[in-house]
């Protein structure tokens, strides 16, 4: 129960489905100003509240669970070393993937809960994971890194309904959050600023910002302030030759070097990846499926070669802005619709 329209809904929806419901809030810092600013973040003090009067009107019981210091270690710590090696990680997914499924779910099952049931727009059909109906809601890619064993002790209830009508149903049940606005953003971040979070815990490691051809352009601070494909924020003098913008392209954090060029030079073909994912059979060997790297990203055909813990991606069509550290989740189109068959960490592209 975050304390959003979605989990409510979704614990709505179980309770009317007849399973026995508790409802459990995670608190994610002890820090006492973690508390919503806006529209961003999420699990803050306010959320609890929010969660806790759902569970009220639903007539459930309401826990919070303090798994702080669990988040700090595996969302937190890593987003921060990520960074600092000059990787792109997307800490929404690996709450997921630590903390929403395989801690909460840990807890569950010692306490004789069958599954976790949460608000994600996604489907399990036949026990596979596919996409919610919703296509701008759809969040199946950051359930790409679950675990098989994981994925079937899951509920998404709500992943077969359009977002308005969710909110037009948390209305009819009285609750409070049928018109709160979504969380976005980093929710240990709240205040949006990035580079300065990471400038606080990472420091100062100046390097050199260079074009294509090596031709260093300026100083900066620390590989932490860029990500592939980023084009703001550079504050490179002089133009580049064709005057058109340029983009970082790559990060070497070993030695500091961050390199720019076009947008052309963004186009990936291959992607290579670790910390396999695997959720369906089909996910073996030499296969013809689709891959996307961010959430609500392209998706492009591929062939994937899996080799035991690791896979070889050679895109049909190039991908721009592909960073190390992006979870790269296969899908396999059927009649049904797209069923995920799992991901990978990116470790490596080429042009």
């Amino acid at each position: 129960m975050s304390g959003g329209v979605d989990s409510a809904v979704a614990a709505a929806r179980a309770v009317e489905a007849g399973h026995d419901v508790v409802g459990v809030h995670l608190a994610l810092s002890r820090d006492p100003q973690a508390v919503r600013e806006s529209a961003r973040g999420c699990c803050s003090l306010e959320d609890s509240a929010d969660a806790r009067r759902v569970c009220d009107k639903l007539g459930i019981p309401f826990y919070v669970w303090d798994f702080s210091d669990r988040f700090k270690e595996d969302v937190i710590d890593d987003f921060i070393q990520s960074y600092e090696a000059g990787e792109t990680p997307n800490p929404c997914l690996r709450c997921n993937e630590k903390i929403k499924f395989r801690a909460l779910l840990e807890r569950a099952m010692a306490l004789g809960f069958d599954a976790v049931a949460t608000g994600h727009y996604a489907k399990i059909i036949d026990g596979h994971l596919r996409r919610g109906d919703d296509p701008q809601k759809d969040q199946s890619y950051v359930l790409g890194v679950l675990t098989r064993e994981e994925l079937d002790h899951c509920m998404f209830p709500v992943g077969d309904t359009p977002k308005p009508q969710i909110r037009e149903e948390a209305a009819k049940h009285g609750f409070s959050v049928a018109k709160k606005p979504d969380s976005y953003d980093i929710c240990f971040i709240p205040d949006g600023n990035t580079q300065a979070f990471l400038g606080k815990h990472i420091g100062m490691r100046p390097g050199l910002i260079k074009d294509q051809d090596g031709t260093v352009l300026k100083e900066h601070q620390g590989v932490h302030e860029f990500t592939i494909g980023q084009r703001k924020g550079l504050d490179i003098k002089q133009p580049a030759a064709d005057g058109k913008p340029r983009y970082v392209t790559d990060i070497n954090a070993a030695t500091g070097e961050v390199t720019v060029g076009s947008r052309a030079d963004l186009a990936v073909r291959t992607i290579e990846a670790d910390r396999l994912k695997v959720l369906h059979p089909a996910m073996t060997g030499t296969i013809e499926c689709q891959v996307q790297v961010r959430a609500h990203g392209e998706v492009v055909p591929c062939t994937a070669h899996i080799l035991e813990d690791r896979m070889r991606l050679e895109l049909h069509e190039p991908l721009d802005g592909v960073a190390r550290g992006q979870a790269a989740v296969l899908y396999l189109a059927d009649a049904d619709g797209d069923i995920v068959l799992g991901s990978g960490t990116i470790t490596c592209t080429t042009r």
